[in-house]
């Protein structure tokens, strides 16, 4: 696999959203089919039905997560 640069923004209270080459692989070793999909956004919150992608249940759930920089602890 070719070294490519993948863009992961988190998004506040909401998903983190995958942009670039993306290889999402489950526990078991198969690889999700994610042709012609640039970008994907996958839950933070556990509360989505499309797990691990994202299907705006945080805004349901009232998820709160602000995570940046500078709180890494």
């Amino acid at each position: 696999m070719a070294e490519e640069t993948v863009k992961i923004t988190v998004r506040p209270n909401g998903p983190l959203r995958v942009e670039g080459a993306i290889h999402l692989v489950d526990a078991d070793g198969q690889e999700w089919d994610l042709t012609g999909k640039p970008a994907v956004s996958l839950c933070r919150c556990g509360a989505s039905e499309k797990r691990p992608f994202c299907d705006g249940a945080h805004n349901r759930v009232g998820f709160q997560c602000m995570t940046s920089p500078g709180n890494l602890t």
